[in-house]
This record gives structure tokens, sequence and C-alpha cells, in this order.
């Protein structure tokens, strides 16, 4: 049956556009999800067009062979990892910026455009594309999509729903829809691109993206500021988003993460920092005095040390140590990335809860994250060739997700739920949400055919 399925592909497609070479299959088994469950695939297919999507998922469904459509993989849930016998659809070749229109400030866009190629295309035009993942130079647009995909710059621009105005997706079906609308404003009807945000290819192939931009901003100044502890780094943060300022960027360094990028490169933090709060003002003519505020701030709340940029370069210097973090904690161990989200009000709570939990499992937990919208990053640190070790981190990562649920937060900020946390996703939506998120799965895909096990963990 899948020989068939080869075959047909391959008349439709052309041979180079249909691969079955183990290794190469082998290399498109998995995402960044170290943890994640990964099968082996049956093939391959790498189509360029909406229509040439449309005939793989009509050739798929004719055979009942399971679809998992994949990007760039740089995902962290394992939503784009294989499962036994699937078809790997890769929209990487469809990766051609169709339109950017500075007079609707939009870009139409196939699914398989990085993230930064974008920003740079549109850049030239002075506009602004905003979602900013930190693998925005490897990560496409249909990936970001997927995912919902955040970024630094979420806590003044959100998240990449909020800038997709329309989709055209395939369904396993085969048949094309369009959702949303190119105008800025539009209600009628249910909002069926917001659902497919964030659907994790679960609902459909998503194969032209119309996203919106903004003015592009001048060259941001940045600030940073050092705590003796966790409480007065984030007081100050708080008392930042209070003042009725909004910082571009506003990150958050634990001590455990300060140490490990000391470790990693010799910054010059101090041994008794506590936490760190970087952040980052855009507005122009208007960012020195943004900056000076901010410090003012931190000073008030007792910061240690405060540096105010003067220029793009010192501003780059300064953000460097936030840049450095994965980079930092790779040498200390096998890292499991969380990504849990709660009330900026609960973050003291959260902070303290993840001490006790490294504490209680006996595992390293750094906890770097987006503190100016609540999205931390707890990273659960330790060595896989201990079994005993790999057991009592795993359930870290589960006993942080129940915290943040039990502070009022979310599994999930931006990393989505893929394999990794479809265990939680009932524990948060409960048994009336998650049906009903059975009931559209089953309107858009009544045979399962669409990345299956992903997300929800039964259909």
């Amino acid at each position: 049956m899948t020989d068939a399925l080869v075959a047909r592909l391959r008349s439709a497609l052309g041979d180079a556009a249909v691969v079955d070479d183990p290794d190469v299959l082998d290399s498109h088994r998995h995402d960044h999800a170290t943890f994640s469950p990964a099968g082996v695939p049956r093939v391959l297919a790498r189509p360029t067009s909406t229509s040439e999507v449309a005939e793989v998922l009509r050739a798929a469904g004719s055979f009942g062979v399971p679809v998992v459509t994949q990007g760039a993989r740089t995902g962290l849930s394992g939503a784009a990892n294989a499962i036994d016998g699937c078809l790997l659809l890769s929209t990487a070749r469809m990766n051609r910026i169709l339109e950017i229109s500075v007079e609707d400030q939009v870009a139409v866009v196939q699914p398989g455009v990085v993230n930064a190629d974008l920003s740079r295309a549109v850049l030239e035009k002075d506009l602004f594309y905003p979602p900013d993942p930190s693998s925005w130079e490897m990560s496409t647009i249909g990936g970001n999509i997927a995912t919902n995909a955040g970024g630094l710059c979420c806590v003044k621009y959100g998240v990449t729903s909020d800038f997709v105005r329309a989709v055209e997706v395939v369904l396993a079906s085969g048949e094309i829809v369009r959702t949303g609308r190119r105008a800025a404003k539009g209600v009628a009807g249910y909002d069926l691109t917001r659902l497919i945000v964030g659907s994790e290819g679960t609902l459909g192939v998503v194969t032209e993206a119309t996203l919106a931009l903004r003015p592009a901003p001048e060259a941001a100044l940045t600030a940073a500021a050092t705590f003796r502890s966790i409480e007065d780094g984030i007081a100050a943060a708080a008392a930042v988003m209070a003042s009725g300022l909004r910082p571009s960027l506003l990150e958050f360094l634990d001590q455990p993460t300060l140490r490990a990028i000391q470790d990693y490169r010799d910054m010059g933090l101090p041994g008794d920092v506590g936490s760190m709060l970087l952040a980052q003002s855009d507005r122009g003519p208007r960012a020195a005095e943004d900056v000076a505020r901010i410090a003012a701030i931190c000073t008030e709340h007792g910061a240690i040390e405060v540096a105010e940029a003067s220029d793009v370069e010192e501003s780059r210097m300064l953000l460097e140590a936030r840049r450095l973090v994965n980079s930092a904690l790779e040498p200390l161990g096998t890292t499991l990335i969380d990504d849990v989200s709660v009330p900026r009000s609960q973050l003291v709570a959260l902070l303290r809860g993840i001490a006790e939990i490294g504490a209680k499992y006996q595992v390293l937990i750094c906890c770097p994250g987006h503190v100016g919208d609540g999205n931390m990053h707890p990273t659960v640190v330790f060595d896989r060739n201990d079994p005993a070790a790999e057991e009592r981190g795993l359930e870290a990562f589960g006993a942080v997700m129940e915290l943040g649920l039990r502070l009022g937060g979310t599994i999930t900020g931006e990393h989505g739920i893929g394999t990794l946390k479809a265990g939680w996703l009932e524990t948060e939506l409960g048994p009336v949400g998650l049906e009903l998120h059975r009931r559209i799965k089953q309107a858009f895909d009544p045979d399962n055919l669409l990345n299956p096990g992903k997300v929800l963990q039964a259909f």
C-alpha cells in the first residue's frame, strides 16, 4: 500500500520531491524536543505549491496514511515528530515571500519562509514583523503559526496570532479553504484563523499566510539591572509594567542561570547576584528617556547595579547574556525546557516554588523568562546517562507544570503541546473543554490523519 502511495506521489510531484531514503527519513524524524517519542516515517514529500499539498493529502487520505507536517523542526514540544509509517510533509520548499504591501502594511508569504528572512525583507521597506522567537534565524513562519510562537518582543507587541490576518489551509480531504481577510478589521463568522493558529498541524496544512506589519521602530536602547534576590527583581519588573511604560523587551535571569552564563563566558557578573532584569525601549527619540526611567525604578527597588546603554552597540552587549542562556546551560547536562506562563502577580510564588521543586527532586532548575508577560522558561538540567536522575528530572518537569496551573497559569505560553505536554492538556482544559477540542478536530479531520496523537492524546 505504501509503495503505491510513494508511486502516486512521485507521479504528482516528481522524483526529487519524494524521498524514501532511510538515512534522509531518519534525519527528519524529530524536532528539538529530546524527550518526545519519534517514530519511523515511510516517506517524505516536499511540495512547492498549494495544489501539490492538496494532492499529497488526497493521496495520503486514499491510503489511510497519517501526515505529519514539518517546517524547520525547531519546535520544543515534539509536534513535528514522526509517527510510525507516516508521511512527512515538509513545507521547506514553499519559501517565497509573495508580496509586501507598504500601503496595506501586510506581507503574504508561503509557510517555509524563515522568520528572520521575512523580518529583514520588510525592514527594507521600513516595516516591522514583531514576532521573534529565539529560533527566528531558523524557524519558519508556518512553524511559528502552528505553535503560535512568541519571543522577546511579546511584552509589547504580542504573539504570532496577533499578526496573522488570514491563512490558506489545505484540509485532510485535500479541500482548500481561506480563512480571515486582508483587511485590518473583520468579524464575519467564527474566527477560524485563530483556531488554525496554534493547532500544530492537527487541523490542516497552512500553505499561505497574510501577516500584519508595523512601521519599523527606531533602534532600541537597553538597560540591565542586577538584584540581590528574586523578589527584588520581580518587584522591579512589576513596577516597570505598572509605570505606564511599555518596554519592547523585559527579560529575567535567575541566579542559577546567571551563574551558568558567567561560567560559560566571563561577563563580569558578581557571585552574589540573585537576579537580573534586561529591559529595552524602541521609542526612538524617547528611548533614552524610557531607559533612564526604567533604571530609576530598578534603583528604587534595590538594584545593586544598573547599566544604561547609550547606543545600539552597548545595547547589543547588554543583551548578550540573555542570548547566551541555551549555550550556557548545555554543558551542565541534558536540558528539559518548560514554558509555563502565570499572571505577573504570581511570579514570585512561581520562582519560589520552582526552587523548592529543584530541591525536592535533586535537580538543577534554571529559570530565565519573559517576565513582562509572565511567560517563564524553567529549564530542568540533569544527567541523562543516570536513569534515576532522568526520572527525577521528568518528575520535576511535571511538578513545574502543576505549579503553574495551581497559580492560575498555563502549561505552555509559546512552545505548544505536541506530545511533550499532551498528557497535561486535559488537566488545564477540563473534561468539557477537552471534548470540545475533540469535536473540532473531528470536524476538520474526521479520519484523524493529520498529526494524530499530537495535542490530543486520544481522538
